[in-house]
């Protein structure tokens, strides 16, 4: 039997499932999605020995779903980065915005970074390295990223901080030798840059356990699938937690015009926090 047969998707179903993702973490998914749609998911109904999507969308809506639900929600997640992506965001990250704050901290010495959607982790330790090769001592100096994703999976690989070396080649040659090594043919991040990241899961429309403020949150390639009042709150809940005169740097196909105006752009994708 053809799989695609067996696990046909019905149209009443990829509603529910639409329906689903959007309440639980503010995903739109467009028809168009609906061919990755049935490839993730039909890999969980073979898992959970199921004969088609209703017997799936059923589990869900049922009490008996709720440890399925984080399958689904990670199974429905794309998870597409790697090191040093727009890169010129790290560029500006090491030779503006880490010497302001170090100025502008200077009674604290406490420097805060989240990196919001931080996928597999290449995002937040492509900022540590950018952070430790500034040229910016370190010493005495409180600094922390604090990275999260909604997918369980991927932050705990993160947390790992093991890759395979066609995923390490976006790292530059110089910062490779310095701030990783070789392990069984797999690139391992090393101490010095695991010890200023905090990997934990947190879906960006529910409570967010941390108070702030940050100086700067790094939140690319995210709200593209979301729907424009979903990102407006979310946007507005970022400004909530980022300091006066804090960053916000977005992905290289978003922007904020129209979403929000507590953020004005100030390079290429970098926004500048607005008032207090």
């Amino acid at each position: 039997m053809v799989v695609e047969e067996e696990f046909a998707l019905q149209d009443r179903d990829f509603r529910t499932l639409s329906k689903l993702v959007m309440d639980t973490a503010g995903i739109v998914l467009s028809e168009r999605k609906r061919a990755f749609i049935h490839g993730r998911l039909s890999r969980r109904l073979r898992a959970l020995g199921l004969n088609n999507f209703s017997q799936y969308c059923k589990l869900l809506e049922t009490s008996d779903g709720d440890s399925e639900l984080r399958n689904f929600i990670n199974a429905v997640t794309t998870n597409h980065t790697s090191f040093f992506r727009e890169s010129h965001h790290l560029d500006h990250l090491a030779r503006v915005i880490l010497p302001e704050l170090m100025t502008a901290n200077s009674d604290t010495r406490r420097i805060r970074i989240w990196s919001a959607g931080c996928s597999s982790g290449e995002e937040p330790y492509s900022i540590a390295m950018a952070i430790h090769n500034s040229g910016k001592s370190l010493a005495g100096w409180d600094v922390k990223i604090l990275a999260t994703d909604l997918d369980t999976n991927v932050i705990a690989h993160a947390a790992r901080g093991i890759y395979d070396a066609e995923r390490a080649e976006g790292i530059p040659a110089a910062m490779k030798n310095r701030f990783t090594t070789v392990q069984d043919g797999n690139v391992v991040m090393n101490d010095e840059l695991c010890d200023l990241i905090t990997f934990a899961h947190l879906n960006l429309l529910e409570r967010w356990p941390m108070s702030g403020p940050f100086d700067v949150i790094f939140c690319r390639n995210v709200v593209i699938y979301f729907d424009k009042p979903t990102q407006t709150r979310l946007f507005n809940r970022y400004a909530d937690i980022t300091k006066p005169d804090g960053w916000l740097i977005v992905g290289h196909s978003e922007n904020l015009l129209g979403i929000t105006d507590r953020f004005e752009l100030v390079g290429r994708t970098i926004y500048r926090k607005v008032g207090p």
